[in-house]
């Protein structure tokens, strides 16, 4: 299956970026490549760019799209969570813009043999975003306590129902294991009244996006990078940030606030004695959002926000 993906926020992104010909930039999950291709293409052959991804797949494909650029471009398998110690064995300190595009890639949706999609019936539950790790969805679900099914389903899915949920899938495994999507699909059916069904999206989606983000770690790896990468960036340098649901964006925004006043003293304290410093400020005070152009060439960048920062 070919890797497509069609790049979210793609202008706005490499707007915000503002990209010096000699710089250095990062790109945390380059999947296709789509940013990646625009960055490279605005880079003079002093320009450093470095990909990094988790996914075989998006690594290939990633490396045949920038191949014309090879000279000034390397490109890495890992989580972005290590981008300071790749960066490092590559002798780069310091760059000048970062990008993270965060969720599933349209490539891994619509795969059925990677398990992301609740559109498929008979597709393995896997729903690893790196094939090099073990512990699939299938492991979860068959081996998490109810209690934490609940609180995956709660935290991460926001589903109201997810006490019934994570009820119907203990009952349903002690018949049989769980082993497809589907199988995990109809569980979830069940679980929810047939008034409820009739209305909004697919009554899986949020069961599925929370096993997502719970197999793969999404928010912790996020919440544990983004200092890290602001502390990457040299004076001038930009994070930008496309998240695709609140909890993301959540994130982002609230290390983007302490980032830029990170001070700790009472409100009282008529001046600063904690000593710590700004590391720079939010370009984007409010997220910036896809055109309705964009929405309709892309249903799937309907829910995506941009979120910037740039280093002081």
């Amino acid at each position: 299956m070919e890797f497509k993906h069609k790049s979210v926020l793609l202008e706005e992104t490499i707007e915000y970026l503002n990209i010096h010909p000699d710089g250095i930039y990062v790109d945390g999950t380059l999947g296709g490549g789509g940013h990646a291709y625009e960055v490279c293409r605005r880079l003079s052959e002093k320009g450093r760019f470095v990909g990094i991804d988790q996914d075989a797949d998006a690594i290939k494909a990633a490396t045949r799209r920038l191949a014309q650029f090879e000279d000034r471009v390397q490109i890495i398998r890992n989580n972005y969570c290590e981008m300071q110690e790749v960066l490092a064995e590559l002798g780069i300190v310091k760059v000048d813009g970062i990008v993270l595009d965060l969720g599933v890639s349209s490539y891994q949706l619509d795969d059925p043999a990677r398990g992301f999609t609740y559109r498929s019936m008979d597709a393995p539950l896997d729903m690893r975003m790196d094939t090099r790790q073990s512990f699939t969805a299938k492991e979860l679900i068959n081996t998490y306590s109810e209690y934490e099914l609940y609180r995956v389903i709660r935290d991460y899915g926001e589903d109201k129902f997810a006490k019934n949920i994570a009820k119907h899938i203990v009952m349903a495994r002690e018949k049989k294991e769980i082993e497809t999507t589907g199988e995990l699909t109809e569980i979830v059916k069940a679980a929810i009244p047939a008034k409820v069904r009739m209305s909004g999206g697919h009554p899986s989606k949020r069961t599925f996006q929370a096993i997502r983000i719970e197999l793969n770690r999404e928010l912790e790896v996020l919440q544990d990078s983004l200092e890290d990468m602001i502390c990457l960036l040299n004076p001038g340098g930009r994070l930008c940030v496309i998240t695709f649901h609140s909890l993301e964006d959540r994130v982002v925004k609230n290390i983007y606030k302490k980032s830029e006043n990170p001070c700790t003293c009472p409100s009282d304290f008529p001046v600063c004695v904690c000593g710590k410093k700004p590391m720079g400020k939010a370009v984007t005070r409010k997220p910036i959002i896809p055109s309705e152009e964009e929405i309709e060439y892309n249903p799937r960048s309907k829910s995506a926000k941009l979120r910037v920062f740039e280093r002081m």
